[in-house]
């Protein structure tokens, strides 16, 4: 058994705060041995993870001291076991009692476990008051590394939830995206919600200072109400869920009002020069970038070797077509996953922390080519008209650019969806290919860029085949 991370100087409330922060992350088949003299709080602790896991069909939780046992019906999908051994006279009374089954299908909370048999692969979470502070106390987490891992995050995301004055919330986990970040949904006992965002430790300054820059220009990424740096969390304004990729899938009439705005967004956005403080997306950097395809698709699909060529020629094709324009930022992933219609209120801004100064028709592209969804040719039309009238670049020029950075873009995407497939198991990109394959042939289309449809030649499309070869 492996100390994990502890808790010190932990009262009542942050006691409670982090059985609520645990309750989010716990499984099926979990068990928790609750260790610690009498009066030190597990059946506090426990009571605060049963109803924070039932939420609104939270029940009273007395202690089991005389029951044993007490089970609870769980929303999330499974039952809440919570056991006192206290007064257990054998161990074999543990299978009399249907914990051993328990522990291999329920989320299972055991109190005084020293007195059964021990409890194989167990979280231990031990609660020892402090003797000169005896409302205080450290708790400490142990368990098997491998499994239980995931809880050495827990300590400092109940510290700031604490300390933002959420102590009382619910977590409630949400879906991420393509990176290790995680985020939870905080609701509190008046509805009030928020977005806890989990990532690495010291790697969230990027995200704070470009919601910061965006804010500033009365853009609306979520406010940020807490941070620990340190600890690579973030606890942020929740913006909803209604994503406008969900929008568009109930109310697709609203499609041109929504690409409009989408597109006005980025015409306020490159109204700005961008900080200096992001990475220039220029031609060597998107030739670089672009490599993932040469290096992952072409053997991938039955064509070693083809496609040598790409990144070169993309890098010649943005000095001809493209490195005249002055740089903007470009958000990145600017696309319908990422951005929350708020009715007449702006767009509301997710996932903006790699942003980086490129060439305008970037996230014009991002928006229009998504890899995600088809988007109607007479919209990316439209749009790309709106921005050329609203912004009065050269048109010719735009549009030649615009393919290009489509190409690159989306070429780079055949290689990380290649390579997410191959080294991860990640398949279910895959499924996007064909859309992402079409948008590069459409790019090609443009003359500008027979040089790049040149280099391409030879390689498969995503046929069924192809992707079915991918998948392995």
């Amino acid at each position: 058994m492996t100390l994990l991370a502890t808790l010190d100087d932990a009262d009542a409330d942050l006691t409670a705060c982090l059985a609520r922060v645990m309750a989010a992350v716990l499984k099926p088949g979990d068990v928790v041995a609750l260790q610690g003299p009498v009066g030190a709080g597990k059946t506090h602790f426990a009571r605060a993870f049963i109803r924070a896991r039932q939420g609104e069909a939270a029940e009273e939780v007395p202690s089991p001291t005389f029951t044993l046992v007490q089970t609870y019906a769980d929303p999330l999908g499974t039952e809440i076991w919570h056991a006192d051994l206290y007064r257990l006279t054998h161990p074999e009374e543990l299978a009399e009692l249907g914990l051993d089954e328990a522990m291999r299908e329920a989320v299972v909370l055991v109190e005084w476990p020293e007195h059964g048999s021990p409890l194989e692969g167990a979280l231990t979470v031990g609660l020892e008051p402090l003797a000169d502070a005896p409302d205080l106390r450290r708790i400490t987490l142990a368990g098997s590394e491998p499994h239980w891992g995931i809880m050495t995050r827990l300590p400092a995301m109940a510290r700031l939830i604490h300390r933002a004055g959420w102590a009382e919330a619910r977590l409630i986990p949400l879906a991420g995206d393509a990176s290790s970040r995680r985020y939870f949904r905080l609701v509190a006992p008046d509805g009030r919600s928020a977005v806890l965002m989990d990532a690495s430790p010291g790697v969230t300054a990027p995200y704070v200072a470009m919601t910061q820059w965006l804010r500033a220009l009365d853009l609306h990424a979520p406010e940020i109400l807490a941070t620990d740096q340190a600890q690579g969390l973030l606890l942020i304004e929740d913006l909803g869920d209604d994503l406008v990729a969900r929008v568009l899938e109930t109310r697709p009439e609203l499609a041109p009002r929504i690409y409009d705005r989408m597109t006005d967004l980025l015409v306020q956005l490159h109204g700005h020069a961008p900080p200096d403080f992001v990475l220039r997306l220029d031609g060597p950097e998107l030739a670089r970038q672009v490599g993932l395809f040469a290096e992952y698709y072409p053997a991938a699909a039955g064509a070693p070797g083809k496609g040598a060529e790409v990144a070169a020629v993309i890098k010649r094709l943005h000095a001809e077509l493209a490195a005249d324009m002055p740089p903007v930022l470009g958000l990145r992933d600017f696309h319908a996953e990422n951005l929350v219609w708020r009715a007449d209120a702006p767009l509301g801004l997710l996932d903006f922390q790699d942003a980086v100064a490129v060439h305008p028709a970037y996230d014009l592209v991002s928006a229009l080519q998504d890899a995600r969804r088809d988007v109607a040719p007479e919209i990316e039309a439209t749009q790309i008209a709106r921005y050329v009238a609203a912004t009065g670049v050269d048109e010719a020029r735009f549009r030649a650019a615009y393919a290009l950075l489509g190409a690159q873009r989306n070429l780079r995407i055949m290689g990380i969806f290649t390579r997410l497939a191959q080294r991860e198991g990640k398949r279910r990109y895959l499924a996007m290919m064909p859309r992402v394959w079409a948008a590069i042939r459409r790019d090609l289309a443009h003359p500008a860029l027979a040089p790049l449809a040149a280099a391409l030649d030879g390689i498969p499309a995503p046929t069924p085949e192809v992707i079915e070869g991918i998948a392995g």
